[in-house]
């Protein structure tokens, strides 16, 4: 689950957006101040920074530059000052966007999402996912269940790959569809994918790992 730090002073702002994120499945800390944010982000480690430019006892430009500094972490401006050389400062600053107040929220969301893949290092950091006793080593495109390999097709393991890179994330039929054709090139359908997913299930040795959402999709957690 990402992490993501609100920066903001306005408690309504701070509660509608809170709810609103933590609805797509990140997990929100907020701070209202520059103090309580470098405090926040000197103990614990967040994935993401939303970032307002006015604070009480200073400003967002500040912040982004001790982040951009000292840590590798993203930073999105989230303020009402559109002025252009607000948005200079900021982006000179490394900002990675910079979104004006008033906003919408899912192209808020958009924005994030966008910016966190291109900071998604999970292969370069580890080249290993794994969830309870399965690990993918996505160097070698090879699965392992207590270190013994299980052979999966092209197909099976990606869709494997897909949940889990997604764990406690619902990973829609029709997301899963989409992808499977998006890489493989060749139509799948419904029936195909129930197949392919049994298959996995059975691969795996019938643990319960890959959960079924009725009507929906699928899920790792």
């Amino acid at each position: 689950m990402k992490k993501i730090l609100l920066v903001e002073d306005n408690e309504t702002i701070i509660m509608g957006l809170k709810y609103s994120l933590e609805q797509e499945g990140f997990q929100v800390k907020s701070a209202k101040t520059k103090k309580e944010t470098q405090e926040i982000i000197s103990k614990d480690p967040v994935d993401l920074i939303l970032l307002d430019v006015t604070l009480p006892d200073g400003n967002g430009f500040d912040i982004c530059k001790i982040v951009k500094e000292k840590l590798d972490i993203p930073v999105i401006f989230l303020t009402a000052q559109d002025e252009e050389t607000s948005v200079v400062i900021g982006l000179d600053l490394g900002a990675d966007d910079y979104i004006i107040k008033p906003f919408r929220t899912r192209e808020l969301i958009s924005r994030i999402n966008s910016v966190l893949r291109r900071y998604d290092k999970t292969f370069e950091k580890s080249n290993v996912i794994q969830y309870k006793n399965i690990k993918i080593d996505t160097d070698m495109a090879k699965v392992y269940k207590d270190d013994e390999e299980i052979v999966f097709t092209s197909l099976e393991y990606k869709i494997l790959l897909m949940l889990f890179l997604n764990q406690n994330k619902l990973i829609t039929r029709e997301v899963l569809l989409d992808k499977i054709w998006d890489i493989a090139g060749n139509f799948v359908n419904d029936n195909t994918l129930t197949v392919y997913i049994k298959r996995i299930r059975e691969k795996l040795g019938n643990e319960d790992i890959i959960k079924t959402v009725r009507g929906l999709g699928y899920r790792i957690e």
